[in-house]
């Protein structure tokens, strides 16, 4: 089997974007979404349906992000196979994700965030970064990204309203799915970060939380 050449993996990378960006979507593992079991809409309030769309527009562009981060950290991983193979298995998890939330924002008649573009290219750059690092530094990177997503899911499956199933079940799907990316990156000896970098990442996470909330 023939090795990708650098511009090779430039090109996937470059199709992801658009994929993530415009559509179709990207690849993922065709895992149905969590969704499909409630075929008819809960009734809402106005103003649940508004907090519904606005929390699953947050969640799909952090699933747009991390799509960037990955792809980002797989173009920086080079000859490394091992760490390349593993970001792009959890980037197709990634991608079920990033399906299932836009799914449930059309149901809910909202839009996705005018931002992404903006969220896909800060994350790619900074995936990028950390992939240079070397693969501790990457996996630590991954790890951390995890943990920060995971806890901000948390808190959305806590703000959601009781009575919408669906958005609920594809949430607590996802909570599932990065506990275990960042157990994996863990396992394959991520390095914990530093404090600093730590914060800076849950700032800039908060920054782009706050925004595409409205946006």
């Amino acid at each position: 089997m023939r090795v990708p050449s650098w511009g090779d993996r430039l090109l996937a990378a470059a199709d992801n974007a658009l994929r993530t960006l415009v559509s179709p979507l990207p690849v993922g593992s065709g895992r149905p979404s969590p969704a499909a079991g409630y075929s008819a809409e809960p009734s809402l309030t106005a103003a649940e349906q508004s907090l519904a769309r606005s929390l699953m527009r947050v969640n799909h562009a952090g699933e747009v992000a991390a799509q960037a981060l990955y792809q980002g950290q797989a173009l920086a991983a080079g000859a490394d196979h091992g760490l390349e193979s593993l970001l792009q298995s959890a980037a197709r998890e990634e991608a079920d994700h990033l399906r299932w939330c836009e799914d449930r924002i059309r149901d809910l008649g909202g839009r996705t965030s005018l931002l992404n573009p903006l969220w896909y290219a800060g994350a790619f750059g900074l995936g990028f970064v950390a992939g240079r690092l070397g693969g501790p530094i990457s996996l630590g990177f991954l790890s951390e990204t995890e943990r920060q997503v995971e806890a901000h899911l948390e808190s959305h499956l806590a703000r959601l309203p009781q009575n919408d199933g669906a958005s609920r079940a594809v949430v607590t799907q996802m909570i599932r799915d990065e506990a275990e990316h960042g157990q994996s990156a863990r396992s394959h000896g991520a390095r914990t970060l530093p404090f600093p970098i730590r914060q800076a990442m849950q700032l800039s996470g908060r920054v782009m939380t706050g925004t595409a909330h409205y946006l």
